[in-house]
């Protein structure tokens, strides 16, 4: 049964639909990837083509599915927008495909989710736009194909090492988006509180800024959760210590932390001597999914140097023992100096 959104969370949805940049000019970072999406798109405009297949990954929030849109947006095409987890079988797929038009954009989020059935039927659609279908079962199967208009697919994940080479290989563009440094983050949050029609201090977009784990939508979360703030204390202006008192209250500190991260390192450090520690074991320890940990926590934790990945498991850095205030140990649990 689907579940319904509360009236909090279907506002903060259509929110964060007006927020989203509809164009290059709005879309704030990832100058690099921006820069080869424009010649792609440019080039395939001049002749006449629909782009090749491209493939986002990187961490979640960082701007995959809004890039998808601006692509449809240049192109002038039709965007149809579905998610891995939501095509269990292959007639689903094949549902979407043979109901696209000339030039449309399938966009697929979360492509790792896909079974490896559902990839093979991709496979010839990529390549030679050509559907293949099985009627029937058994001795009176027989197989079908099906032409398919020119289409481009846009992929978007954030476990890319989960599609298999053949999948991958068959994209005419891959690109990684990257964490944004913390200049970018405050001119989306500059941006978001001038569409929102929020007051908010210089000194606030920056306390904003540190704490948005590098990623717009955290950012943009909590700025609207700092106007919230603002409001029920009758203040017309986004301070500084309203920032801060925000984050208290989240309980995020001034890295972005929040407390399932703090948890996690405590885990690691406390449970298993600084690590080294198995995904499943982690998992285990802090009852969070193991997808929850390497989807939404993990990459953050590696940016900031607090974690490592090796063949053996995870390790707890110096920086992170400093950062939570424990004494320092090497990955064997002895001491240091």
């Amino acid at each position: 049964m689907k579940k319904s959104l509360s009236v909090k969370d279907a506002r903060d949805a259509v929110l964060d639909h007006a927020l989203r940049p509809r164009s290059w000019d709005e879309f704030i970072g990832q100058e690099k990837v921006k820069q080869n999406l424009k010649i792609l798109i440019e080039a395939a405009k001049k002749r006449g083509e629909p782009c090749d297949h491209i493939l986002f990954y990187g961490p979640t929030g960082l701007g995959k599915t809004t890039l998808a849109y601006i692509i449809a947006s240049e192109m002038g095409a039709n965007l149809k927008v579905t998610s891995g987890a939501a095509i269990e079988r292959a007639g689903d797929l094949a549902s979407l495909l043979t109901n696209l038009e000339p030039g449309d954009i399938l966009f697929i989020d979360e492509t790792h989710r896909l079974n490896k059935l559902i990839e093979e039927i991709l496979y010839p659609a990529m390549e030679s736009r050509v559907l293949h279908l099985t009627i029937g079962k058994g001795p009176a199967a027989r197989s079908i194909e099906l032409a398919l208009p020119p289409f481009t697919f846009v992929a978007a994940t954030t476990r890319a090492g989960l599609l298999s080479s053949p999948l991958r290989g068959r994209f005419g563009a891959l690109f990684r988006l990257d964490f944004y440094d913390d200049k970018d983050i405050e001119k989306i949050l500059s941006r978001s509180a001038s569409l929102l029609d929020i007051r908010i201090a210089p000194e606030a977009i920056s306390v904003l800024a540190e704490a948005s784990r590098a990623t717009p939508r955290v950012a943009n979360r909590l700025l609207k959760r700092a106007r919230d703030l603002a409001s029920v204390e009758n203040k017309d202006l986004v301070s500084a210590d309203i920032a801060q008192k925000t984050l208290h209250l989240l309980e995020i500190d001034s890295l972005g932390l929040e407390a399932t991260d703090r948890k996690l390192l405590e885990a690691l450090i406390i449970k298993f001597q600084g690590g080294p520690a198995g995904i499943q074991a982690l998992a285990a320890a802090t009852s969070e999914e193991r997808d929850t940990i390497e989807d939404l926590y993990e990459p953050y934790l590696l940016r900031l140097g607090f974690l490592e990945r090796t063949s053996r498991g995870r390790i707890a850095t110096r920086g992170a023992y400093n950062h939570l205030g424990l004494a320092p140990r090497d990955i064997w649990g002895q001491k240091t100096a």
